[in-house]
């Protein structure tokens, strides 16, 4: 599966002929905003479905509407000021690609102008923005679709489908990681060195954050800062509880406890970059109570890993690239404890024993047998390309997406929780059913 940086670096890549100068009638008139490296990575993925054109983007960076322009076309209309493109009659759906504070507002105001919406994940900034961005889509009848793509993905469907049919038997822990050792990894994004308060309209990316003196590299690298962003735990927990809860079915976990420290990127950031948290899920929806426990490490030597380990009583389902299934049944060798017995009835049970329990044989190359099953996606598979494809139909057929609004919320609260946890360190509570915060 490819990465978020292969992903955001072959988007940036890919050539202006991608630009739509026409629009057949059956194409959904979208628009950008928030023109960075993966809300144009979006654009890119929404375009190769076939089923959209783009036309117009907002960024409160000159330098980005001008690389808008050298990418999808000069036809393409440009803002610093979203509220703008909202007002525009023939936009059917807007990707929202700005920092996270930014995320609830522009969703509940694309919403109110009759737009259908894909918004980048987390879905919000504060938990408590999560039921305005619901209420919104119920009052306004519109599509929206939150943008962690692993919930489109083939894998996490067939992971999904396997856990169901109890090929690990009975759920009881879930090890959950994404590690990486990289300064683009720990988002050191690059600065144009053009950044300038002339061709970047300042107050308005603060937007809700505290007001401050111009910084380029806080908006260039707004993750990195709480102002703007959600840290690892925004970035990449979030994704790790969409994947989890499309593959188990639940609705999220009732405590959680997360810590970690600045162990290495000191580099004026304000979040961590090695996180770990504990979750504990209850039974729900036909899954039993079991444990969650995540991991983000932005100094791993080995480089970037992610993935899941679905621990069960039958077997160990690992989630990344592809799907492996590995089991040994207990119940053919269940194991013997007769040292203590008298040499002859030792002699009598080990008859018996191998009677019904005949000793494995090694293979040809010595290593004894264990069952493994392995499913891979096609050659070159997008999951990126899968989640436009499946927001792009909602937006024709008017049917329900799976990643949305409540969805959204439900893999936000517990990630959002576990900053809380982190900087006050201390245990949290939530009601995943009602997604939102206990006590």
């Amino acid at each position: 599966m490819p990465t978020r940086r292969n992903f955001l670096a072959a988007s940036a890549a890919m050539p202006a002929a991608l630009a739509q100068t026409t629009r057949p009638n059956d194409k959904i008139r979208i628009a950008l905003i928030g023109a960075g490296g993966m809300g144009s990575g979006d654009v890119n993925s929404a375009l190769s479905t076939g089923l959209a054109e783009l036309v117009a983007v907002a960024d409160i960076y000159d330098g980005r509407l001008t690389r808008a322009k050298e990418l999808w076309g000069g036809h393409i209309q440009t803002t610093r000021d979203y509220r703008e493109i909202l007002a525009k009659k023939d936009i059917d759906a807007v990707i929202v690609g700005t920092p996270d504070h930014w995320h609830s507002r522009i969703s509940i105001d694309a919403m109110n102008a009759g737009k259908d919406v894909y918004c980048e994940k987390p879905m919000v900034q504060k938990v408590d923005d999560g039921h305005l961005v619901i209420d919104a889509a119920k009052k306004t009848n519109r599509i929206i679709q939150v943008g962690s793509q692993r919930v489109s993905s083939v894998i996490y469907d067939k992971a999904r489908q396997l856990l169901a049919a109890g090929a690990i038997g009975e759920l009881n822990l879930v090890e959950a990681w994404w590690d990486r050792n990289s300064a683009i990894g720990a988002w050191q994004y690059s600065v144009p060195p053009d950044a300038s308060p002339a061709n970047i309209d300042w107050d308005r990316f603060l937007g809700s954050a505290p007001k401050r003196p111009f910084e380029p590299v806080r908006l260039f690298r707004w993750r990195n800062y709480q102002d703007y962003g959600t840290g690892v735990a925004g970035d990449l927990f979030v994704h790790l509880f969409s994947g989890l809860h499309f593959i188990t079915g639940v609705e999220g976990p009732e405590r959680v406890f997360a810590t970690g420290g600045l162990r290495f990127w000191k580099d004026g950031r304000d979040v961590p970059d090695v996180m770990m948290g504990l979750y504990d899920y209850p039974a729900q929806n036909r899954m039993p109570a079991f444990n969650l426990a995540l991991r983000v490490n932005f100094v791993n030597g080995a480089g970037e890993t992610s993935g899941f380990r679905f621990v069960g009583s039958e077997g160990i389902m690992t989630v990344g690239s592809g799907v492996t299934i590995a089991k040994v049944n207990r119940e053919t060798e269940p194991g013997y404890t007769i040292g203590t017995f008298p040499a002859k009835v030792q002699e009598e049970f080990l008859k018996q024993y191998r009677e019904k329990y005949p000793p494995q044989k090694p293979t040809a190359d010595g290593m004894m047998p264990q069952g493994e099953d392995v499913y891979r996606a096609p050659r070159n598979y997008s999951d990126h390309l899968d989640h436009h494809r499946n927001f792009l139909t909602a937006v024709k057929s008017r049917k329900p997406v799976v990643e949305d609004a409540l969805f959204g919320l439900r893999a936000a609260g517990p990630a959002l929780l576990s900053n809380r946890s982190y900087f006050e360190k201390k245990t949290l509570f939530w009601d995943a059913s009602k997604a939102q915060v206990k006590g």
